[in-house]
């Protein structure tokens, strides 16, 4: 939709700087410096879809195919209308994770567009959905979002909604389809019919398939297919194709029993999580000193033979720690931590298990031992050895009493109560640094302080302000993001928001078209502004009647905010990770 001046184009795996120098903002986004196009919402002025490489992509669209309602039949979903069939106008064939088509007029809500829960905190439930549905079944072709794992020789594996074994033969179609076209000499990418997209990523013998019509983009689905994909192979390792050598036919079900709930919850994490394509991990807020007294503890730990040493809450990083020249990848680490947080038998007990790194090694396993503390927060010990079990155990027993004694996990709970940035804390006009309080906390009580920032609300969620944003450092692969406030308040307003995010993002790393260095939307539920230069992305979302001006001076403002209190929000000098 809009483009603003190109830089060059990065690798897609960085280096990272285990010392990285902070550099000021000497660069400040100006209106003079942002190419501004103003949209309807359809998207980007000659916008293109870029899929890279060699590939084969279909267009199945027939004249009068968007008009009038669809009714399901044997060759097609009822995909964005649903079904005149079945159902009222108000009915809703769907469930707490989001993706089922729904009908909805108006309802009380606000849902127009079938979305639900979008955050970790919403009441979702990880595990199989609808298992009595086939594809036969007029709700299954209902559904906005399909993922399929299935072999080369076309035997389900995973299906996210439905019982695999009754959607065996629509797995052999897919893999039909991808035989006849790889039978060629070529490669299928993606298929478009009407508003639906089917996806496609081979990967040796196991193939993997999307079919949506939640108008995502093509890349942002093709790297949830890489994600899926990366999650299995934590569970069972590359070496997997080694059997489909000896046995073409080979039945790998039974290797992932009971793990439907690391995948749903996975998927259900693409509709909340920003790393899932950022490629980037986001740490919880806390004092400099606190992290470093939990850091320092865990460098003892990995000097002793420990891989990596990490501390977590929930999905946000309190501090990790790595072996010398071992390197963990941002996407690990998500992969990682979502399969501990959606096995409940991990915070039952202490666990030692065989894991996988994808980015590291996907040929050969680690060894994991898991331990929470208390709900949120648990430790991960990885090590290339079957048999540190005991070792690790001390090693844990150790951290535990230094944590305690440094009230390092008390500070995590209440980092967690208190919350990270919120846009309504955002100053004004930056202090001198040495006036600049760092702490988050002190920062919300002088922010509140009529009497010191009289404006500081001038601005912020009002019709010209700030709703959200989302800041990564290119530097650390962290990223921070703020937190939900009003008018961004609702499940369906906030993975509304993500995915536009996701389209973005999509657009401003576009190798076909791009990079670009600014981009500016206006569409009827935002305005979209982002900047990337070679320190940071920023990511910010305003009010739809925002002024253009005003959005620009608070980027700036927002870089400055992030740049005082780095030391609390992001993990600083973590050396032994390069990626």
């Amino acid at each position: 939709m809009s483009t603003g001046s190109s830089s060059p184009s990065s690798d897609e795996e960085l280096i990272f700087n285990p010392n990285p120098i902070p550099k000021p903002i000497d660069d400040e986004l100006t209106l003079a410096s942002l190419t501004l196009t103003e949209s309807n919402g359809n998207g980007s002025a000659g916008e293109s879809d870029r899929y890279g490489g060699a590939g084969v992509v279909l267009e199945a669209e027939r004249e009068g195919e968007r008009e009038g309602p669809s009714s399901p039949s044997s060759s097609g979903y009822a995909g964005e209308r649903g079904s005149s069939s079945e159902g009222t106008s108000n009915s809703r064939i769907g469930d707490e994770d989001d993706d089922g088509i729904q009908e909805v007029i108006n309802d009380h809500d606000g849902f127009v567009d079938g979305v639900g829960d979008s955050s970790p905190s919403a009441s979702w439930v990880p595990g199989k959905r609808h298992v009595d549905e086939d594809d036969a079944s007029i709700s299954w072709r209902k559904r906005k979002k399909h993922f399929f794992i299935l072999s080369h020789s076309g035997k389900p594996i995973y299906s996210r909604y439905g019982d695999e074994h009754k959607l065996a033969g629509f797995s052999a179609t897919l893999q039909a389809i991808i035989s006849f076209v790889e039978n060629g000499k070529d490669r299928i990418k993606l298929v478009r019919a009407g508003k639906h997209q089917v996806v496609f990523l081979v990967k040796g013998p196991i193939y993997l398939v999307c079919i949506s019509c939640t108008e995502e983009p093509y890349e942002s689905l093709r790297g949830q297919l890489e994600l899926l994909y990366g999650q299995m192979i934590l569970i069972l390792t590359k070496s997997i194709n080694r059997c489909f050598e000896k046995n073409p036919k080979f039945d790998m079900t039974p290797l992932l029993g009971g793990t439907d709930v690391v995948f749903s919850s996975l998927i259900h994490s693409f509709n909340w999580n920003p790393a899932t394509f950022l490629h980037a991990y986001t740490c919880l807020p806390l004092a400099y000193a606190t992290r470093q007294a939990a850091g320092a503890v865990l460098q003892d730990v990995a000097d002793s033979g420990v891989l990596f040493a990490l501390l977590m809450c929930k999905c946000k990083v309190v501090s990790l720690v790595g072996a010398q020249k071992a390197s963990l990848h941002p996407d690990d680490m998500l992969l990682l931590s979502n399969f501990v947080m959606s096995s409940e038998s991990f915070r039952t007990s202490e666990s030692f298990s065989p894991i996988c790194l994808p980015r590291y090694n996907p040929t050969a396993f680690l060894y994991a031992y898991v331990h929470y503390f208390d709900a949120d927060t648990y430790l991960m010990l990885l090590t290339t050895s079957s048999d540190a079990f005991y070792h690790l155990k001390d090693c844990r027993i150790r951290i535990e009493q230094v944590l305690l004694r440094s009230n390092v996990l008390s500070e995590v709970q209440r980092s967690i109560l208190e919350g990270g940035m919120r846009v309504e804390d955002l100053p004004v006009d930056p202090l001198p640094r040495s006036s600049m309080p760092h702490r988050l906390s002190q920062q919300r009580i002088l922010t509140q302080s009529p009497e010191i920032f009289s404006e500081s609300i001038v601005g912020i969620g009002g019709p010209t302000g700030l709703w959200h944003f989302i800041y990564r450092s290119i530097y650390l692969d962290q990223y921070v993001s703020s937190d939900f406030s009003p008018p961004i308040s609702s499940p369906q307003q906030q993975k509304r928001l993500y995915r536009a995010y996701q389209k973005l993002y999509c657009s401003m790393h576009d190798k076909g078209i791009g990079p670009h260095k600014t981009q500016f939307r206006r569409d009827e539920n935002y305005v979209l502004l982002c900047w990337v230069t070679q320190d940071f992305e920023l990511y910010a979302a305003f009010d739809p009647l925002a002024d253009k001006a005003v959005a620009i001076k608070t980027c700036n403002r927002v870089c400055q905010w992030v740049k005082d209190v780095e030391n609390e929000i992001f993990l600083q000098g973590a050396s032994p990770f390069s990626w």
